[in-house]
């Protein structure tokens, strides 16, 4: 009798343990993802039981797309760990579940290498505003700084400099850009969305934006110490100038300048533009420098599993301190393993969710997620990926160096041009049938940036 009450109990607790009362930590662990098949962690079945519960087992690590499968991250891996009771911040946890539950290979200490622009502080102008991502809000941010800008129909980012050559993507929108060669051409441009231009440093320029919306734009500047605040302006120059002197300078009398601005102008309202010809000056003389590019309209590199435009000094010659690749990586395809000689990787993901594991050597290894509008650092020669998350939505990623050209190393095609018996012994020496399906797979291996990992 009471053999078969302790069984009964344990029955019960292990009914408990598996479906969890409403209101605990554990709630919804049990959900199955709707539309997905029995396998859908992988070509590896695993366990049945659902990620972050006590009984899932996953000893290859795969992602999990809490968002798009809207789970609640634990810190619980193959059976070790346990729920959470204090405070949490449970949307922070589920865009970023790999550190919540981060997997079993990741290792060792490592600088944060995540930001993301809705944590920035916002500067709001008049029909405008500007948020910045510098080595100030993510300190492994030191070779470039990153800038988010807004202009409304017809604002105007006043005329300026900088002491920072200036990259930037167009975001959304129409904007018009304006600038000065060292030659003393104009320049002058209207650009849309997936647009480029790049402004050398000291060189003047001008923004407007242009449409019914306006425009939004992500600028790159090649220093990481950068900050939007220091930016050579028009009106502040003027206002802390002599009127004196800018009478003898501009040859007027020195009232003219009576009512000209006290303090900068930043960003502010302007009038709607007309076309560029109305707007050229009487003395116009032609830019012989080409200050923007037309990225989305360059024919892409077809991969397996997406698509790639690549901008450097190749094809955009004046910008020397910039190269970018564009990155369209199809529902569950992968950036294959690689890693950049020549430069820190600043990456800003405009579209999509993505999980990025950052190898540093020595051991170290350490995953972090990401969302639209994030920034991610990989340091130069650190080995990584990037892999969608979701099995449904494509990711769009700008991957932004400071380097005259985009440079990276394939792993896949290092592999597969490098001694067959060298690998084997490398990786493999013990188990001669799985080094045999390796080497069929990586024979002739060609690069291939976007994986299709079906």
């Amino acid at each position: 009798m009471q053999l078969t009450h302790f069984l009964l109990t344990l029955a019960c607790l292990q009914v408990a343990w598996a479906i969890p009362a409403p209101d605990n930590n554990l709630r919804g662990l049990l959900q199955v993802p709707v539309g997905r098949p029995a396998e859908w962690f992988g070509q590896q079945p695993i366990s049945g039981h659902p990620p972050f519960s006590p009984g899932h087992r996953d000893p290859y690590d795969h992602k999990v797309d809490t968002i798009g499968d809207d789970r609640q991250p634990l810190p619980i891996r193959n059976g070790d760990g346990t729920t959470m009771m204090g405070p949490r911040n449970r949307d922070r946890e589920r865009q970023n579940p790999d550190l919540v539950r981060p997997p079993s290979t990741d290792h060792g200490s490592m600088s944060n290498m995540r930001w993301s622009f809705a944590d920035s502080h916002i500067r709001i102008e008049e029909g405008g505003w500007t948020r910045q991502t510098t080595i100030r809000e993510l300190p492994t941010s030191r070779e470039l700084a990153g800038v988010n800008m807004r202009l409304d129909q017809g604002v105007i980012r006043e005329l300026h400099w900088h002491t920072e050559a200036e990259w930037a993507f167009v975001l959304a929108g129409k904007v018009r850009v304006t600038a000065l060669d060292l030659e003393g051409g104009t320049f002058m441009d209207d650009l849309e969305a997936g647009d480029l231009w790049y402004f050398p440093a000291g060189h003047p320029h001008s923004l407007q934006g242009l449409g019914e919306n306006g425009t939004e734009f992500l600028l790159i500047f090649d220093d990481g110490n950068f900050s939007e605040e220091s930016t050579f302006l028009l009106s502040d120059w003027l206002a802390h100038t002599p009127k004196a002197v800018l009478a003898e300078n501009f040859r007027v009398s020195p009232e003219k300048f009576d009512n000209i601005p006290t303090s900068e102008k930043y960003i502010f309202q302007g009038s709607n533009p007309g076309s560029i010809d109305q707007e050229k000056p009487r003395t116009f003389k032609k830019s012989k420098t080409q200050f923007t590019h037309h990225l989305l309209a360059q024919e892409p590199v077809e991969t397996s599993g997406g698509r790639v435009r690549i901008a450097d000094s190749s094809n955009f010659p004046v910008s020397k301190t910039v190269a970018v690749a564009h990155l369209e990586i199809s529902p569950g395809a992968l950036r294959e393993m690689h890693w950049h000689p020549n430069a820190d990787e600043w990456t800003y993901f405009k579209k999509g969710r993505a999980r990025v594991t950052i190898f540093a050597a020595e051991g170290n290894a350490r995953t972090f997620n990401y969302m639209a509008g994030d920034v991610g650092i990989v340091p130069r020669n650190m080995g990584h990926f990037i892999e969608n998350l979701s099995d449904d939505e494509p990711l769009e990623v700008l991957e932004i160096f400071r380097a005259d050209r985009f440079r990276d190393f394939s792993l896949f095609q290092w592999l597969g041009s490098s001694p067959r018996r060298m690998i084997v012994e490398n990786l493999f020496p013990n188990d001669p049938k799985a080094a045999a399906e390796f080497l069929k797979k990586i024979e002739g291996a060609e690069k291939d940036p976007i994986k299709d990992t079906i």
